[in-house]
């Protein structure tokens, strides 16, 4: 009988690919030129590796986040990397909340937009979705030899009512940092998933900082992994606020999607 040799990667190369990392959403323009207004609705990124809707955002009217012109929207994905070989598909459809019914609803973005890889810029670019009447400014970036990261954060043990930002540092031509979570404590709800998209061996940094609402004094902490092909670490903080455990999972692009 004979036996077929088994076929091995070559390098790192044949199992990282470009990526496309969302870093941001900001809602740049709205018909609500001041004020909180609540929005709803989705944008996801369809890829070529399995074409389904990947969500950068979804919520629905039930659960819409509260939000002002100029600032963040809080992202919700994606739940896994966004794979780059030719292009990648974006679409949305989002809407403001204004009463009981749904047909009193502004229309705040709707359609879709491609994205090439000749066009695609490798530093973090705002990049403008435009509706009738709002923009929604995404900053992305190309990112090359790029593996996912996996990571899990879990706070327990936490001692009165705190805020917290979480933010991730990556290199993308620099070093960027950008905004992962900011709200308070009580918003995080046990366990919190987030996949960046790293350049294999490079370094992931994450920056937590945490600040009592009766005190004028912030704590922060930062921890770093390395990204390689596979495998996993964690690291465990203890703060007089909280306890942070956060798990980083790597997670390289399976060989045969290159074939």
């Amino acid at each position: 009988m004979q036996i077929k040799p088994k076929l091995e990667p070559a390098s790192w190369d044949d199992m990282t690919c470009e990526m496309m990392q969302i870093f941001s959403l900001k809602l740049a323009k709205s018909p609500i030129n001041s004020g909180s207004m609540q929005l709803y609705g989705y944008i996801a990124a369809r890829d070529e590796y399995d074409l389904r809707l990947n969500y950068l955002f979804n919520r629905s009217r039930e659960d819409p986040i509260v939000v002002q012109q100029g600032f963040l929207i809080q992202m919700t994905g994606p739940k896994r990397g966004i794979a780059f070989h030719c292009d990648v598909l974006l679409e949305f459809g989002m809407r403001i909340k204004n009463g009981e019914n749904e047909g009193d609803d502004t229309q705040l973005i709707d359609g879709m937009s491609e994205f090439r890889g000749l066009l695609m810029p490798w530093e973090p670019t705002e990049i403008p979705i435009n509706g009738n009447c709002a923009t929604v400014e995404m900053s992305a970036a190309l990112v090359s030899n790029a593996i996912a990261a996996i990571v899990e954060v879990i706070i327990s043990e936490a001692h009165g009512d705190f805020d917290l930002s979480l933010s991730s540092i990556v290199s993308v031509v620099e070093e960027h940092e950008f905004q992962l979570f900011h709200g308070s404590a009580g918003d995080w709800c046990g366990v919190r998933r987030f996949v960046i998209a790293v350049t294999v061996n490079t370094m992931l940094h994450l920056k937590f900082m945490l600040g009592h609402r009766c005190s004028n004094g912030n704590i922060e902490d930062t921890c770093s992994f390395k990204a390689k092909l596979n495998g996993h670490a964690s690291h465990q903080t203890n703060l007089e606020a909280a306890s942070i455990l956060t798990k980083v999972t790597w997670a390289a692009w399976p060989p045969e999607m290159f074939c």
